[in-house]
């Protein structure tokens, strides 16, 4: 028997409800790059799901693919991006950001969210044209650290973009985490009305791989399959992506997987407590973290997979756990039982 697996939220090929929609295609034929009627009729359930009758609506492969294509395609070449310091597109992308042409001004995160008077003051900052002008911020719904805005947190952003002529582009690989959430208090369509655009993520919630981009804005929507094409993010077999997120949004698939492995991360973070072991940010969604003493960590990495999180020290190192929809109680409770 393996080890269990929380070390991430795309460990496995993808839900069988998914996998039997992708057998589905064997003996059938479609056109190229996302113009079937198969991704049309899932651009047709997100807009549904958001509310909207008109929101242009991208399937693409990955959310790294996502940010830099967006980034690309919103921005003229001396705008620069506004994120969180512990932000995915600052850390963990390898420069993507910046190799499409945009510095990243970041700004500290607290909880892993940041305030409106932090961009304030990167926006004082900048004054002319000798600096680059900031122009969108980007954040994750959920943020790096599993926490989750609220809708007074995103209006407040909302509010500073409005007044400064900013965009707001949320990264949302884990949104279905977020949404399904006991800490939200934001549906998919207010989210919608905040964002100028969003993705939900696909990849780490049940599908083979693919992300899908919603353009609120209109001033946002022209040409962006020339930027996808440009950046190697408009696929061949674009119906590959339309197909999985037909399956994963029918009856409300999406966010019952996301509830069920929210559900494990509650029942792990309440354990952790009662165990006396300190969580580095209140659980909220599909990942812990939390600091380990190393005598219980050795003892861990004999059978639970899971990451190294930051800067250790003499008791112990913080870690990160992930549950996904696969995570199941008798695998938490294991876990539990080393601590």
């Amino acid at each position: 028997m393996g080890k269990i697996n929380l070390l991430n939220d795309y460990n496995s090929s993808a839900h069988p409800h998914v996998i039997d929609a992708l057998r589905w295609t064997e003996d059938k034929r479609f056109p190229g790059y996302g113009t079937d009627a198969e991704t049309a009729a899932a651009a047709e359930s997100v807009r549904h799901l958001i509310g909207r009758a008109v929101a242009d609506v991208h399937f693409l492969v990955g959310g790294t693919q996502t940010n830099l294509t967006a980034a690309a395609a919103f921005l003229r070449p001396h705008e620069a991006v506004i994120s969180p310091a512990s932000a995915h597109v600052n850390i963990h992308e390898t420069g993507a950001i910046e190799a499409v042409g945009h510095k990243i001004l970041t700004v500290p995160a607290e909880n892993g969210k940041v305030r409106a008077e932090d961009i304030r003051a990167v926006i004082e900052g900048h004054t002319d044209e000798h600096m680059v002008k900031p122009r969108m911020i980007m954040i994750s719904q959920a943020s790096e650290l599993g926490t989750v805005y609220t809708l007074r947190e995103l209006r407040a952003l909302r509010d500073i973009c409005d007044k400064h002529r900013l965009y707001l582009y949320i990264d949302g690989a884990r949104l279905g985490y977020a949404l399904a959430s006991t800490a939200c208090d934001i549906e998919l369509g207010e989210l919608a009305s905040v964002a100028d655009a969003f993705y939900l993520g696909g990849t780490k919630n049940g599908l083979l791989f693919g992300e899908a981009l919603v353009i609120c804005n209109p001033e946002l929507r022209a040409d962006f399959r020339y930027h996808a094409k440009q950046h190697g993010a408009l696929l061949a077999k674009g119906f590959l992506l339309g197909v999985q997120f037909r399956a994963i949004l029918e009856d409300g698939l999406y966010f019952d997987l996301a509830r069920r492995a929210n559900a494990m991360a509650y029942r792990l973070a309440s354990g952790l407590t009662e165990a006396e072991v300190p969580l580095l940010a209140s659980a909220e969604t599909n990942q812990v973290f939390a600091h380990i003493g190393y005598r219980q960590l050795h003892r861990l990495e004999e059978k639970v997979l899971f990451e190294r999180w930051g800067r250790e020290d003499e008791k112990g190192a913080p870690i990160r756990f992930v549950t996904t929809w696969q995570t199941t109680e008798a695998e938490i409770d294991e876990v539990l039982d080393m601590l």
